[in-house]
C-alpha cells in the first residue's frame, strides 16, 4: 500500500469546544486512503468475528441489515488535522454483534478488504461507542468513504475507523495494525493529540 502525506497545513482554526487541539473545521468530507479503493460487492461481503480460541461468527450482508440499527450523529477527527462535526450515520452497534460472543480478549485487530488493519482495546468497541456503518447522511455509504460498510469509532482518530471492514479478530495481547507499525500511535485519542508513537 502507498503512504499518504501527514496532512494539510496552513488552515485556520476556529475556536469550538467540539474541536480537539490542533484540528481545523471542514464542511466537506476529505478522502484519504492508504491504497486503492476496494470495490466490494455486497453479495460477496461478509463480516467475521474471530475469537482468541478460533471460534468464528459470520454475518452476510442481508444478515447485517436485518440486525437492529442505530443512527448516531458524531464528530469525526482525522489525524491529518481536519474535523467534521455532526455527521449522520446508520449502522449496527459492535456491541450488538458481540453480544453472544464468548471471549476473554482485551484487544481487537480490525481487518478490512484490501488488507488494511488497525488495533484497538476491545472496550473501545463496546457500550455504544462503535458501529459497523453502512449509511452516511441518508445514503448508502460510498466506496471512497468505506462502503459498503466501515467501522465507526468516533472518539478516536479516524484511521481507527477502518474503511471496507470485513472482520474483527479478538486477541489476548495487543497487535499493531497498518499505520501503527508505521509509527502512528497505538491508541489515537484526538483530545490528547496522540498522532504518533511517543505523543
Amino acid at each position: 500500500m502507498g503512504i499518504v502525506s501527514r496532512g494539510f497545513q496552513g488552515r485556520s482554526r476556529r475556536s469550538d469546544p467540539k474541536l480537539p487541539p490542533g484540528q481545523y473545521l471542514t464542511d466537506d468530507f476529505p478522502v484519504l486512503s492508504a491504497g486503492p479503493t476496494p470495490r466490494v460487492n455486497p453479495d460477496r461481503w461478509e463480516f467475521v468475528v474471530a475469537t482468541e480460541t478460533g471460534t468464528r461468527h459470520r454475518w452476510t450482508w442481508p444478515e447485517l441489515l436485518a440486525l437492529p440499527s442505530e443512527r448516531p450523529t458524531v464528530d469525526l477527527h482525522c489525524v491529518t488535522k481536519w474535523s467534521k462535526l455532526n455527521t449522520s450515520w446508520q449502522g449496527v452497534s459492535v456491541s450488538t454483534l458481540l453480544a453472544d460472543v464468548e471471549t476473554a480478549a482485551d484487544y481487537a485487530l480490525v481487518h478490512a478488504y484490501g488488507g488494511y488493519t488497525t488495533n484497538l482495546p476491545l472496550e473501545d468497541l463496546l457500550d455504544g461507542q462503535a458501529w459497523i456503518a453502512y449509511r452516511y447522511d441518508g445514503d448508502d455509504l460510498a466506496p471512497e468513504h468505506g462502503g459498503p460498510a466501515r467501522l465507526l469509532v468516533p472518539h478516536l482518530y479516524l484511521w481507527k475507523s477502518a474503511k471496507w471492514v470485513r472482520g474483527i479478530q479478538l486477541l489476548l495481547e495487543d497487535e499493531p495494525g497498518f499505520w501503527e507499525t508505521a509509527g502512528y500511535h497505538d491508541y489515537g485519542d484526538p483530545w490528547r493529540e496522540q498522532r504518533y508513537q511517543g505523543d
